[in-house]
């Protein structure tokens, strides 16, 4: 080769080096086949499955295994027939229905069920942080399971997912539920919820304005009622007019305020939420007496003691109680209430996790490439990784990112 033609390909080869070049990228392959198993929820009441035979049919498609404890999906109004037409084998024994590498529940275990439960087992289901006792989270510990809580769980936007559409649900349905309980058949006031043109709207106070909140206003608006929101988040607040596209009437959570819109309102909904435990009890006896008789209370803060001084809980058989005149709704898991709907809204959220975990080859190569689902890990394969839990239950958590960097 010439002097001259050496050094044409050498500034070739150099002017080539200095123009974007492509980037080799790893194509996920679908080795991570995953075995999963869906116990019948045994807690009082609990009438939501967490996967809906749809999206069992799309993960046996996917290559995945999924076994279903008979019954299951009964009281969501989805039949074994249905599951096993998905592709789902049917398990008729409850203690075999924990033998999945993924346990999917909608409630946490009780310590019979943990029981069953091996070594490096992944555990999907909610925590319940007021109600979930130091036992079960020692015995969770001691079985090296790994555990997912549905309240921790964020998605890309850094939502958290599945309480989102819990709280939707369960803030239209306070409204539907008032609806039902301001007429005669239930012993209620016998008003339509929202009145007619010539005739005054029904009064709600809604009390809070995070997703519960927003959903109640929405639905109560939506009917023509008159709605007061308070909150102590002045930012909370704005946002949901932000979401409303409207102004709405609103105050911060001042008690001679806020005993005020009581003292006229039809319908008071609780629905506050602490992200530590326990609801603060904003709303006194005093402030009750002084509400118009037959009025309605709705404490959907109830799962976490309630925002009510007056709230007693209830459930779906018993819903309501009256003290003070006033009709007392206190009844927790508000969603269970409409468990159909509930129960394919949590599989929304967990099917496309469960399909991308399948794609990254398993559950810990999907941990460590995704934040917002490293979150919602509670106890990492025996350790506590979830300082509100370690907190409220004086234990020490660990750093989920430097037990999985060990590990990987």
């Amino acid at each position: 080769m010439s002097e001259l033609s050496k050094k044409t390909v050498e500034d070739l080869a150099r002017a080539a080096s200095l123009q974007p070049q492509e980037k080799l990228q790893k194509v996920k392959s679908k080795s991570g086949r995953l075995t999963i198993s869906i116990p019948r929820e045994t807690t009082y009441q609990e009438k939501r499955i967490p996967l809906s035979p749809l999206s069992v049919q799309l993960l046996v498609n996917n290559g995945h295994q999924v076994f279903i404890e008979s019954g299951a999906g009964k009281n969501a109004n989805f039949h074994d027939i249905e599951y096993s037409n998905s592709g789902a084998q049917i398990i008729y024994d409850h203690a075999t229905a924990f033998e999945g590498d993924l346990i999917i529940k909608v409630d946490p275990p009780t310590p019979v069920e943990i029981e069953y439960m091996k070594p490096g087992q992944v555990l999907f289901s909610a925590v319940q942080l007021a109600q979930m006792s130091d036992k079960c989270i020692r015995d969770l510990m001691r079985k090296k399971v790994t555990a997912v809580g549905y309240e921790f769980l964020r998605d890309e936007a850094g939502i958290l997912s599945v309480i989102r559409v819990m709280s939707e649900i369960a803030g239209r349905s306070s409204v539907l539920i008032a609806a039902e309980y301001l007429n005669n058949t239930q012993d209620g006031k016998g008003e339509l919820l929202g009145g007619i043109p010539g005739v005054q709207p029904t009064d709600f106070v809604i009390i809070g304005a995070g997703a519960v909140g927003e959903y109640a206003t929405r639905a109560a608006i939506g009917l023509g009622a008159h709605v007061t929101v308070f909150d102590n988040s002045i930012a909370k607040i704005r946002r949901l007019e932000n979401n409303l596209g409207r102004r709405i009437n609103s105050s911060t959570l001042l008690p001679e305020v806020l005993e005020k819109a009581l003292s006229r309102c039809d319908v008071a909904i609780g629905a506050l939420r602490s992200p530590w435990g326990r609801t603060p009890c904003v709303v006194t006896e005093r402030m009750v007496q002084n509400m118009r008789p037959k009025s309605l209370v709705i404490d959907v803060s109830i799962d976490q003691g309630g925002c009510f001084e007056t709230s007693e809980v209830t459930n779906h058989e018993n819903p309501v109680f009256v003290k003070h005149d006033v009709i007392h709704y206190c009844v927790p898991n508000i969603a269970s209430r409409v468990s159909r709907t509930a129960s394919y809204a949590i599989s929304n959220v967990l099917t496309p996790i469960l399909i991308e975990i399948g794609e990254e080859g398993g559950f810990d190569p999907f941990l460590w490439a995704s934040d917002g689902f490293r979150q919602g890990v509670y106890i990492y394969k025996g350790n506590l990784t979830n300082n509100a839990l370690a907190d409220w239950h004086g234990m020490v958590a660990k750093e989920i990112d430097f037990l999985i960097a060990g590990a990987h």
